[in-house]
């Protein structure tokens, strides 16, 4: 048997990822309709939504310093509302024209461009008339637009995914996410939900599959769980949750089916997701070409924390805790990199389909003191600890991965919209309530990826 090569491959995609209410701005401008983000006001310990980073106005000043750093791909997220103000009406050519500019930019620059569809910013009025994905209306629509995208940047834009993180419309965060606006926030919302999302991915995925020659994969934000001890109800939960949030999603995905234990403890219960045979024909057709996912970090179930007639759902909700055999951040996100290479595994040797990360990344607070850069150690070794979690993954496991894309990589709001929460290589200078002069400053760590990428990840140190 010939051994693996212990070389990345020439075409492997470095890059950084981003969602569109996180860096863009420009919230009423170019034609955009409101999305349930725009319409939330900044708290004492959070910013609002309508600046970021301005990259509506100023994205070439970061694409530039991608480039200089030798990252080739950049997966960003178009705003459904900036492209159609109400999200099921008429499409907005203004910011059509905007995302055709942007992706002209990357590619002038040799950055492969990478589309999310959904990055949890409902168009408003979709969110106020319709509830969101509670309804079959909203997913029409999201079809809709995401075939009318793919029709206009498909002859220029290789790698697409629709949702990101889409095992998190299976968990409480659904009704948060979702543009659910009203009502009990129930198990069978929940999978009404899911299913519809899921649905809408299947539309847009099966368009591309039989029209267009792009790639296009689910997503998720792999929900790596340990059982809290070695007892056997402790090991069981970990299962069940692994099944219920993760592989559920994944057989979905290739193999165009739901997992028989989900649909059995759906029938069991009576929760109706409300899927009809045309859609479940639909679903069978699915394929993926590549699985995608965030890794942060990992968590720990312990069943004597979760009442048994809980639905494996919520478990985490009531089951979490810290892990004692590994550090936390700040916000209590345990770092494993050790987890990082497991997901690897669960998703290429069960699925034996490539592999790619497209969030990775380490939050922490972080001051400038307007002259010296941010020595962001800790940052350094978050990072070559993943990679070198990856590179056993490939080489030692055989797992076959596309590239690796962090998150955030120049700061951004974080998903709740703290400046404070900082994942960049490149610091950012403004924070909650002042914008001062959004001054882009290299951390320690920029020059040290810098390093990592022009030797394709033969240097770590």
């Amino acid at each position: 048997m010939e051994k693996l090569s212990r070389k990345l491959p020439k075409n492997f995609l470095w890059g950084n990822s981003v969602s569109s209410m996180q860096t863009e701005g420009g919230w009423n401008e170019g034609g955009k309709g409101a999305s349930v983000y725009d319409v939330r006001e900044a708290t004492e310990m959070l910013s609002d939504w309508k600046v970021a980073n301005d990259n509506y106005h100023e994205y070439d000043t970061d694409l530039t310093m991608m480039k200089e750093i030798g990252m080739n791909c950049y997966r960003f997220q178009i705003s459904w509302s900036r492209v159609n103000p109400n999200g099921n009406g008429a499409f907005n050519e203004e910011g059509i024209q905007y995302y055709s500019d942007f992706i002209d930019a990357l590619i002038n620059k040799g950055i492969e461009p990478m589309i999310c569809l959904y990055h949890f910013d409902m168009p408003l009025h979709l969110a106020e008339k319709y509830n969101g994905f509670l309804s079959k209306e909203v997913m029409k629509a999201f079809v809709d637009f995401g075939i009318e995208m793919v029709k206009r940047f498909g002859d220029r834009v290789k790698y697409w995914i629709t949702f990101n993180e889409q095992n998190l419309f299976h968990v409480p965060e659904v009704f948060n996410i979702s543009g659910y606006m009203k009502g009990e926030k129930t198990i069978e919302e929940l999978y009404q939900i899911s299913h519809n999302v899921m649905m809408g991915h299947v539309g847009v995925a099966n368009y591309i599959h039989e029209q267009t020659d792009c790639l296009i994969g689910g997503m998720l934000a792999y929900s790596e769980s340990y059982p809290a001890t070695s007892k056997p109800e402790d090991i069981l939960l970990a299962r069940k949750w692994d099944e219920f949030i993760n592989y559920h999603l994944l057989d979905a995905f290739v193999h165009g089916r739901y997992s028989k234990e989900v649909l059995t403890f759906l029938k069991n219960n009576g929760i109706n997701m409300h899927a009809t045979p045309e859609e479940l024909n639909e679903l069978s057709k699915l394929k993926s070409d590549f699985l995608s996912f965030s890794y942060y970090a990992s968590s720990t179930l312990n069943s004597d924390l979760v009442d048994s007639k809980t639905p494996i759902n919520f478990a985490m909700q009531k089951g979490k805790q810290p892990n004692p055999h590994l550090k936390s951040t700040e916000w209590g996100w345990q770092i494993d990199p050790l987890g990082f290479r497991d997901i690897f595994n669960k998703l290429y040797q069960r699925y034996q389909i490539p592999v790619f990360p497209i969030e990775n990344g380490i939050g922490v607070k972080e001051n400038w003191d307007g002259v010296n850069p941010i020595h962001d150690d800790y940052r350094i070794n978050y990072h070559r600890e993943h990679l070198q979690a990856m590179k056993d993954a490939m080489f030692e496991d055989g797992v076959e991965v596309i590239g690796y894309l962090g998150w955030g990589l120049i700061d951004i709001l974080s998903s709740k919209g703290d400046m404070n929460k900082r994942y960049g290589l490149v610091y950012v200078n403004r924070d909650n309530h002042d914008l001062k002069d959004m001054k882009r400053v290299p951390k320690k760590s920029y020059d040290w990826f810098k390093k990592v990428i022009q030797s394709n990840g033969e240097e770590l140190e």
